[in-house]
């Protein structure tokens, strides 16, 4: 019986990678780079954006059970490994959380008083309170999830971003005042430039586009429609965060760009350039949608993948609870605990940018481990499963696989490295504070799964003891 009714069609599943990669909250850190940032963009999409999307098509399309990465990494290594993979892929999310809610904190505070998006205690309240209320809603069930998904992506993604486009075209073409230039000795980039730690903000800005191809196996003819809608992807995402981020540098001067309220701050310029200032509530809403919107859809799918992990008894069986609506309970209040004591961060640092640069710096750390996981076990299951049925495979035999992840490592390496560097302009306090900070929190988020391994060992033994005696 034909499937071709329920197959995906190549734009379907370019707006479903469009929608998981593409954010308009990260346009203010990567507008901080100037007229650089077009570099930086070309070269995050060529050595991650690309070599992922690859990678994860054709993992996804051969081992498409839920769980995502933990199954494709339990296959490759085992159970433990893909505990690993997903717990990094949960804590990462968990860390990112309190970053696009202080987007939503700021939008709102700006509104208010753009005093208010520099308070760390009104950062830090509308976080935790909107967080607790988005585990609310997801321990209830969202039946009409889809359609809230689509009207918070027109409209806190698709509609702002066009507009502050649009806005920054008239602005260039206007012939208005820039705060960026364009000659070629501004935009490239200098090779001992500390402005090489963009590539931090920018590949995780590239990041989630694995939870895209989990759709590999509805789509007819993946072979040619993969490809082809992992084209368009690419260019539509380089496209509007290159100029999204390009419309707030050119109106904006550097050290004025607030990473929390700067797409408030943008159209704060714009609008009283073109006397549209009424439209600013209107504005600040869309984007609250979208924020509050992307929260709500991916509180849960990252949960659901660890308690697969759980299930296969990576965790103790309190870990496993679920409730009537089959939403994991322990898991979703844990981790609200988490980006709870998280947010507390906004409190300690010395300002609203450092906060945000810290937890987005140990996020992309979190995820770029994930990603060195995944692309390994992409080369080990060429070689271990080499006759197992995907329907899409990268081009080029194993060679093709080992040139595109290693492509893919280089990125990520690199990433790893530069996010232990702030850039310049951004208040962290003390450069030993930060980094203290930094590395204490990649080893406490990382310990975790070793921890539950080893107890998990533990109480194997003691059972085997028990048996035996």
């Amino acid at each position: 019986m034909s499937n071709k009714k329920h197959a995906l069609s190549i734009f379907s599943l370019t707006m479903i990678t469009v929608g998981s990669v593409d954010s308009i909250r990260n346009l203010p850190a990567t507008a901080l780079f100037g007229s650089q940032l077009i570099i930086f963009f070309i070269l995050g999409a060529v050595f991650f954006l690309i070599p992922t999307a690859l990678v994860s098509a054709e993992l996804a399309s051969g081992w498409a059970k839920q769980g995502g990465v933990y199954i494709w990494v339990k296959e490759a290594f085992g159970k433990k490994a893909g505990f690993l993979a997903i717990w990094l892929q949960w804590i990462e999310n968990v860390i990112w959380y309190p970053t696009i809610l202080s987007f939503v904190a700021g939008t709102i505070g700006y509104l208010i008083s753009p005093s208010l998006a520099n308070s760390p205690y009104f950062l830090c309240a509308v976080i935790i309170s909107s967080f607790w209320g988005a585990t609310y809603v997801n321990l209830r069930g969202m039946k009409s999830s889809a359609l809230m998904s689509s009207i918070c992506t027109i409209s806190g993604l698709l509609v702002p971003m066009s507009l502050i486009i649009g806005l920054g075209a008239a602005w260039v073409f206007g012939g208005n005042l820039m705060q960026v230039e364009f000659d070629s000795s501004s935009i490239m980039p200098e090779l001992n430039s500390s402005m090489w730690v963009s590539l931090t903000a920018i590949i995780l800005s590239f990041c989630g586009i694995e939870i895209a191809t989990v759709h590999a196996n509805d789509v007819e003819n993946p072979q040619k429609a993969f490809p082809r809608a992992l084209i368009y992807s690419v260019f539509i995402i380089l496209s509007t965060l290159i100029l999204g981020s390009l419309s707030i540098a050119i109106v904006l001067p550097q050290g004025d760009i607030n990473l929390v309220a700067g797409i408030m701050q943008a159209f704060g310029a714009f609008f009283a350039r073109y006397h549209l200032a009424l439209l600013m509530p209107v504005v600040a809403i869309m984007l609250v949608m979208g924020g509050l919107g992307g929260v709500s859809n991916w509180i849960i799918a990252p949960t659901k993948g660890l308690l697969v992990a759980a299930e296969d008894g990576n965790l103790p069986p309190f870990f496993q609870k679920v409730n009537k609506n089959g939403a994991p309970v322990v898991l979703l209040v844990g981790q609200a605990i988490i980006v709870t004591l998280l947010s507390s961060l906004f409190l300690f640092m010395p300002s609203v940018n450092g906060s945000y640069w810290l937890l987005t710096a140990l996020a992309a750390q979190l995820y770029m481990l994930m990603y060195l996981l995944m692309f390994f076990a992409a080369v080990k299951l060429r070689f271990s499963a080499p006759t197992h049925p995907r329907a899409f495979k990268i081009p080029g035999g194993t060679f093709g696989m080992i040139a595109v992840v290693l492509i893919g490592m280089v990125g990520t390496c690199t990433t790893l490295v530069v996010s232990f560097f702030p850039p310049e302009g951004i208040n962290i306090g003390s450069i030993i504070q930060y980094e203290i900070m930094l590395v204490s929190g990649l080893f406490f988020m990382c310990l975790p799964p070793f921890i539950f391994n080893w107890l998990q060992s533990r109480r194997n033994t003691i059972g085997v003891i028990a048996i035996e005696a």
